[in-house]
């Protein structure tokens, strides 16, 4: 939390927040805080980045009516800060791979996640085509009463089955990795997209393995494992 701790110290503004959770991310800091007893989310995010923050915040302003994510309330252009509402839930990467957790509730769960992107996609359509929310993996979202999406500064456009090809590969590859139940969760996933958006989604095997060999430069550790089942998708499809 050291630069969370940093900013809230030498920065006036932000001196009443109080840290209280430090929140797993590839690029930036992100941190829950309390500023005078409100709970917030602040979203530092590092030198060179300003346009990641910028489009984010433009996805938030425009979408949170509408669409389950975050309320902003301030980008700090100064400071590279993003201020949003805190989401009190549990994080779907870890239900998902809870021992305890039933599959008849994982099943209900990602029916909800692609309920979740299939309103994203939809809210998010224009004349020239689709923005996709970036970055779909499991982390990224929350569960409270319904699933709620966080961290859009990779949104872009794009087609829709980016997203849900890069979710069946974090859904494939969290641990534990490649099980029976986790091809049937993606299968699951695609079916409850495709039934209600027909035709949006085309080469959904081979999104799917090109996403994986996407994951090796974050993960080196598991490069042999991740093109293994790359390949096996890209020939023989989920099974």
């Amino acid at each position: 939390m050291k630069k969370i701790e940093e900013l809230v110290q030498n920065v006036k503004k932000y001196n009443d927040a109080i840290v209280q959770i430090d929140f797993k991310s590839k690029k930036n800091t992100v941190s829950y805080v309390t500023i005078k007893n409100k709970p917030r989310v602040l979203k530092w995010f590092v030198p060179g980045l300003k346009n990641n923050m910028k489009n984010e915040y433009n996805i938030l302003k425009k979408g949170s009516s509408k669409l389950n994510i975050p309320t902003p309330f301030e980008m700090d252009e100064k400071n590279n800060v993003i201020i949003s509402n805190y989401i009190i839930g549990e994080n779907l990467c870890d239900i998902i791979n809870d021992d305890n957790t039933t599959i008849s509730e994982k099943q209900r769960l990602i029916i909800l996640l692609a309920d979740w992107f299939l309103k994203f996609h939809s809210f998010f359509k224009t004349d020239e085509g689709f923005r996709i929310r970036g970055d779909p993996i499991l982390r990224n979202f929350i569960f409270t009463d319904r699933i709620w999406g966080v961290d859009f500064e990779e949104s872009r456009a794009g087609s829709p089955v980016e997203d849900i090809a890069g979710m069946c590969a974090s859904i494939l590859s969290t641990d534990p990795m490649f099980t029976d139940e986790k091809f049937q969760l993606c299968k699951k996933f695609i079916d409850a997209y495709i039934k209600k958006a027909p035709g949006r989604i085309l080469n959904i095997n081979g999104e799917i393995a090109y996403a994986l060999l996407e994951k090796i430069q974050w993960r080196q550790d598991q490069e042999e494992t991740l093109r293994k089942y790359s390949e096996k998708i890209r020939e023989q499809g989920l099974r």
